[in-house]
């Protein structure tokens, strides 16, 4: 209980298979807490047990998300401590844990993060890509949501850092083929599976190559950037195939001001603003 008599709310990694790589930390704050909030009970139960952690739990998951995290807040409000976890990994990455954290924030309850294993990490780490920088896109939308699902594609088609994304196994060969469609089939991929488990698996390929694999449980996917230099000469390229007017008129169509729509269009073709408008009073 916090000086104003509120609870706190814990953030705590927990394993992505090897039961080791769980800290000490959350294994004492786990059984401090007053309440662990778990996606799933019935598999918690076993993690808790390994570590003969008593702490009562309940069921934060998907489909309660919203009304839930109402109650736990109400319970901290009352000065209990609640910790939550996912089936795996760090809560809140592509997990409903992001909107308890929220309505923490909103209601001024302290929320601090206990680090620890983390799929997107593991994976990145595993890839031998650059990790420099990347883009985590997480699941896919759903097939049924066919415009989202390819604006989500081709947003990632130009992206120049590494992109992680996860996929169930039911789905990973349409996956596969809508990213070879829109990403190329020569695009590097890594496949990982069984992360930090005795069968871990990391098959480097192209994507044309992973189409053929046969797919066996969850995977995390990291796909290679594209080359910078090539995404910058194709997007010149395309730019140059515009006449001034356009490509300043193309930004304004976009929102921007004329300014900064001038200010856009110079940057792209390695030109001064100053030629951009004196293209423009002609």
């Amino acid at each position: 209980m916090n000086e104003n008599g509120q609870g706190k709310l814990y953030i705590c990694a927990t394993p992505i298979g090897n039961l080791g790589d769980i800290t000490p930390r959350v294994i004492e704050v786990l059984k401090a807490v007053d309440i662990i909030a778990a996606e799933d009970t019935r598999n918690s139960i076993k993690l808790l047990n390994h570590f003969e952690i008593k702490t009562p739990m309940t069921s934060y998951h998907e489909y309660n998300r919203f009304d839930k995290a109402d109650e736990l807040v109400a319970e901290m409000q009352k000065g209990k401590d609640i910790a939550i976890i996912t089936d795996a990994g760090t809560p809140c990455i592509s997990d409903p844990g992001e909107v308890l954290v929220q309505k923490c924030v909103e209601n001024d309850i302290e929320v601090t993060s206990l680090p620890g294993p983390s799929a997107v990490i593991t994976a990145l780490t595993l890839s031998g890509f650059s990790v420099r920088r990347f883009v985590f896109e997480g699941f896919l939308p759903p097939v049924q949501k066919k415009k989202e699902r390819r604006e989500a594609l081709d947003r990632l088609s130009n992206e120049i850092g590494s992109i992680v994304i996860y996929e169930a196994p039911h789905h990973l060969k349409d996956t596969l083929i809508e990213l070879s469609e829109v990403l190329g089939g020569d695009r590097r991929i890594a496949l990982c599976r069984e992360m930090t488990k005795k069968h871990e698996e990391v098959m480097r390929l192209t994507i044309a190559e992973a189409i053929k694999t046969e797919p066996r449980g969850e995977y995390v996917l990291v796909i290679e950037g594209r080359d910078r230099d090539e995404l910058i000469k194709e997007k010149t390229e395309s730019f140059l195939s515009m006449s001034v007017k356009e490509h300043v008129q193309s930004y304004i169509d976009k929102g921007l001001s004329e300014k900064d729509a001038m200010r856009a269009a110079a940057a792209d073709r390695g030109i001064s603003k100053r030629d951009i408008y004196n293209e423009l009073k002609r």
